[in-house]
């Protein structure tokens, strides 16, 4: 899975998800996150350390935690199954190892196939972001940025990062942020609140970030003159944020709006997707200083 063949054209609102099970249900997780897939290896204990954390492993010279998946969905009781697998991942700039049951295959879909959980079932601390109905069965979704900050809030949004830029006042121009996770909006509010900016309108996918956009085009004037910036995450349900820039960058009403990308997904290798939409920046989470300095570039 190293290979990039793999990857999609930039902006066609897919993704490819990673099938793994763990307890008999089944999950996914973006390709793109994935760097391999291999046998599980010996682990070495740590004390004191996270409870979802089994050790550390060392794979080809590097250090890796090992996060259990059965403890983090809450199934201490029970033990992995005779094909487990270890998915070696790598997202906000980190790399981590999942312990999983079994990874069964990969299924390319769009991105409005994912639905957003319910409420009613989801509750307030919920790792599902989305389900997929394939094949009539349930796909689940899980927020593994949250995962990670769960484990380690030092590798989350950090508001003091923002507050070492000094004391700040900044305009009231408009600001639309596209973030499905719950979660993160609340650290881009408090972070964006701190940084100054306190005109902000969230929406949770990008497909609603759009239809705003595209009413407010329709109803006349200037663009300009009711946004000034669009910050969009990459994952999120109904329509990811690649899709989203490159909608905004097609449509002449809309294309003059600057577009940053803020995403646990910017790298190297995957930083030529957003270039490709047209995004005139790109930020990796859980870079929020940067971000704040990027905007502040685009909207005074």
């Amino acid at each position: 899975m190293e290979h990039k063949g793999i990857l999609l054209e930039s902006g066609t609102n897919e993704l490819e998800i990673v099938e793994f099970e763990v307890a008999d249900n089944k999950f996914g997780i973006n390709v793109i996150k994935v760097k391999e897939i291999i046998q599980p290896i010996p682990v070495t204990f740590i004390p004191h350390v996270h409870p979802h954390v089994e050790g550390i492993i060392q794979l080809r010279g590097e250090v890796l935690p090992v996060v259990d998946m059965l403890k983090v969905l809450g199934l201490n009781h029970l033990q992995h199954g005779p094909q487990q697998k270890y998915i070696v991942a790598e997202f906000n700039k980190q790399r981590v190892v999942f312990h999983v049951d079994n990874v069964t295959q990969i299924h390319r879909i769009s991105w409005n196939q994912i639905e957003k959980p319910s409420d009613m079932y989801q509750g307030g601390v919920s790792q599902v972001i989305g389900v997929i109905k394939y094949n009539e069965e349930m796909i689940l979704l899980l927020d593994f940025e949250k995962i990670m900050v769960d484990i380690n809030p030092a590798s989350g949004i950090s508001v003091e990062s923002v507050k070492k830029l000094g004391k700040r006042e900044r305009s009231e121009k408009k600001i639309i942020i596209a973030e499905d996770s719950p979660l993160l909006r609340k650290l881009l509010h408090d972070t964006m609140h701190e940084a100054g900016y306190d005109n902000i309108d969230f929406f949770e996918n990008g497909q609603d970030a759009l239809n705003y956009l595209e009413a407010l085009a329709k109803a006349g004037g200037n663009i300009e003159e009711h946004v000034q910036l669009v910050i969009t995450d990459i994952e999120m349900p109904q329509m990811d944020g690649h899709h989203l820039t490159k909608r905004i960058k097609s449509n002449p009403d809309l294309k003059v709006l600057p577009v940053i990308i803020f995403s646990s997904l910017i790298t190297d290798d995957l930083r030529h997707k957003g270039d490709q939409v047209g995004a005139e920046d790109q930020i990796s989470k859980p870079e929020i200083a940067e971000l704040i300095l990027r905007v502040d570039q685009f909207i005074l």
